[in-house]
């Protein structure tokens, strides 16, 4: 039986990548300047509350933790900066966040969390004092929050956009996203890659992901056909249809 057109199952073991999140591992290209700009602008803000939006993968958690370590650099002693995700903000712990944390990050911004509770930090931290970094995938006054006095404060907040990689940010980034993994790519199939992404922070995750899997399957490097395998399968994921 031949074994020519037989896809290997692939079972890699799942190692988490290493990230790092600090200043001197952030990428800085046209997409992301201004808001480590603005991030690094605090304590002078305009505003005590701030909106960072982009596209999933574009490095907003890297810049999350820029602004904790720029508070703490900031201070005369170390404040530490609590990051939580919007769905985690409730009824219950609003004002012990607000009580512990003098600066917050509120990750993951979506009309599906808490409105009542984000009303209550938002008016506990502009009322009291205390600064506040959103995140999210879309400016906060382009989504439709229930609570209208939720959504008349997030309009008002300072937006700052995250936009997709150039072709210079999304090298850098190929070859960081592979140095977490602790994997050196050749030239050759850098410029593959190169030549055959979606120009998208989330493709070139899924895609180097996609690659390490597939290259600790077969144990071996990574290559260009691993990488053409890897694209197929991502396209062929793509294309398959949702279970109901």
């Amino acid at each position: 039986m031949s074994t020519k057109n037989i896809r290997i199952k692939q079972f890699p073991l799942d190692f988490k990548p290493r990230t790092e999140f600090g200043r001197a591992d952030f990428m800085v290209a046209n997409c992301n300047a201004d808001a480590l700009h603005i991030i690094e602008l605090w304590p002078h803000w305009a505003f005590f509350a701030l909106s960072l939006y982009g596209p999933n993968g574009c490095g907003k958690t890297h810049l999350a933790h820029v602004f904790a370590d720029h508070v703490s650099a900031c201070c005369p002693r170390p404040i530490p900066v609590l990051i939580i995700p919007a769905n985690a903000v409730n009824n219950r712990n609003v004002e012990r966040i607000h009580r512990e944390n003098p600066c917050l990050v509120v990750e993951d911004l979506t009309p599906s969390a808490n409105n009542e509770a984000l009303f209550h930090l938002f008016n506990l931290y502009q009322n009291e004092g205390g600064y506040i970094l959103f995140t999210s995938e879309v400016a906060p006054a382009r989504m439709h929050f229930k609570l209208p006095d939720l959504q008349s404060r997030l309009n008002i907040i300072p937006s700052v956009a995250i936009g997709e990689p150039d072709d210079e940010m999304l090298m850098a980034l190929i070859v960081k996203l592979f140095n977490d993994r602790q994997i050196i790519i050749s030239q050759e199939v850098l410029s593959y890659i190169m030549q055959n992404i979606e120009r998208s922070f989330s493709y070139a995750q899924k895609l180097v992901a996609e690659i390490d899997n597939i290259s600790l399957a077969y144990k071996r490097a990574v290559s260009v056909p691993i990488v053409k395998e890897a694209i197929l399968s991502l396209q062929q994921s793509d294309t398959q249809p949702t279970l109901f």
